[in-house]
């Protein structure tokens, strides 16, 4: 007779909900917060203490009980488990301006800098404000001698479009101006001459109609050699530039430069018959990018660790699927560069009437989960090792919503995707948000 080893035993997808789901809830009595922190604690000591970088991927863009979670997540680890800093699916130099306001720079009014220091229209969500005002206040407590720090990791991008390289470039021009380095008015002068007007490049019916699009114009492929030349300058003379500024603020205009190049890059792809597989593989692994920096930056300044929030299939550690197209993902790169450094939490949500999600078909891995007593519940994938890899793959897909096209349902890749599932049992729609529009698949 067969003798059964424990590392051959494996649980079914039903006795792992049963064993290891952590329900809580996300309401402000103190039993609650209490049992939710508690949840925090067990997920952050599943990690390898080597964890710099937490992602926290949303099901779709329009939970408001997600980002109410974030919001609670984000606080515990800030005050319980030292990260100093997070990073969210939104431009990354607008993110700079929303830092200014959160370190108590700038305007008074978070009214003032909503727009300007997000994109995609996600200022005007209450729960960021919420989450905004929150550490602005922590900030402003002398008591916290680690002030937070907020970031946009996205490409530069506007409500539904692309933005124009104009701002990313002249934020270098603008620091090599201030240490007088020379020859920089020329330069500025050359590249505002190739950049043109910025309406040129935000063209929204470019993205459906190539011949609407100036990526790969005379100008534009000049501009992308004056680019290069740019960052090269800012390699080789990385001695000199840092001795007359400092550290941070040449690592910050090397990452802008950087984020300039991969910005025409995609400019330049959207001019070609555009393939949205490889828009989004050019706009994901600079948002990698853009959160190895930020993570750099934090850690290098003996600072603490980042969160990063956005849609889950940005944050995933597999390739990324839509009907349409498929791409690697920021969440892939980061596996790859990170290792045990990264961890990631995917979200997943069972009903919606404002979303038009419906309840979850009998079997799907949305209704066996929300079958645990709720309202919400933390349960660790142990990266499907743990489970019957049969019943895994056997998993049906629950369908999709009839409103919201950023709503992405789990599949059995969610068990490699991510380290911890969290399942609400609902989500209302997002408190600000506009009306749901009839958005194009390629703006998730």
């Amino acid at each position: 007779m067969q003798v059964i080893s424990p590392a051959m035993m494996r649980d079914t997808i039903d006795s792992w909900i049963h064993d290891h789901a952590t329900s809580f809830s996300i309401d402000s009595s103190d039993e609650s917060s209490e049992a939710l922190n508690a949840a925090i604690d067990r997920i952050m000591a599943s990690f390898d203490p080597s964890v710099d970088l937490l992602g926290f991927g949303e099901a779709l863009h329009g939970g408001e009980d997600i980002l109410m979670l974030r919001n609670r997540l984000f606080q515990r680890l800030v005050q319980t488990h030292g990260f100093s800093a997070i990073a969210m699916e939104n431009s990354f130099p607008r993110g700079r301006i929303m830092n200014d306001y959160v370190a108590g720079r700038g305007p008074e009014s978070y009214e003032d800098v909503q727009d300007a220091g997000f994109s995609h229209g996600f200022g005007r969500l209450e729960s960021n404000r919420e989450l905004v005002e929150w550490m602005r206040s922590y900030n402003a407590d002398d008591s916290h001698d680690i002030k937070l720090r907020f970031y946009g990791f996205d490409i530069p991008v506007l409500t539904a479009t692309i933005a124009s390289p104009a701002q990313v470039l002249h934020f270098v021009l603008d620091y090599l101006a201030s240490i007088d380095y020379p020859g920089v008015q020329e330069r500025r002068q050359r590249m505002d001459s190739l950049i043109g007007p910025d309406y040129n490049w935000e063209n929204q019916a470019a993205l459906a109609d190539p011949a609407k699009a100036v990526g790969l114009s005379p100008a534009a492929t000049a501009l992308r050699m004056e680019t290069e030349d740019l960052i090269i300058q800012l390699r080789t003379r990385r001695p000199e530039l840092v001795a007359n500024s400092d550290q941070e603020r040449y690592l910050e205009a090397l990452q802008y430069a950087r984020v300039a190049r991969e910005l025409l890059n995609f400019h330049a792809e959207v001019a070609r018959k555009p393939d949205y597989g490889t828009l989004m593989g050019i706009r994901d692994a600079l948002m990698a990018d853009n959160l190895a920096y930020i993570v750099g930056r934090e850690r290098g300044r003996g600072r603490g660790k980042v969160m990063a929030f956005a849609h889950n299939s940005h944050l995933q550690r597999g390739k990324a699927a839509l009907p349409w197209y498929t791409w690697w993902p920021a969440g892939s790169q980061l596996n790859e560069t990170f290792g045990p450094r990264y961890g990631i939490i995917g979200s997943a949500v069972g009903v919606s009437d404002e979303n038009g999600i419906g309840r979850p078909e009998q079997g799907t891995l949305e209704a066996r989960l929300i079958a645990r007593p709720g309202p919400a519940r933390f349960i660790p994938t142990h990266r499907g090792q743990r489970i019957l890899a049969h019943e895994i793959a056997a998993l049906p897909t629950r369908s999709g919503s009839t409103k919201n096209q950023s709503y992405v349902a789990l599949t059995p890749q969610s068990f490699t995707d991510f380290d911890w599932l969290v399942v609400l049992d609902s989500t209302a729609y997002s408190r600000g948000a506009p009306p749901l529009p009839q958005q194009d698949a390629g703006t998730r």
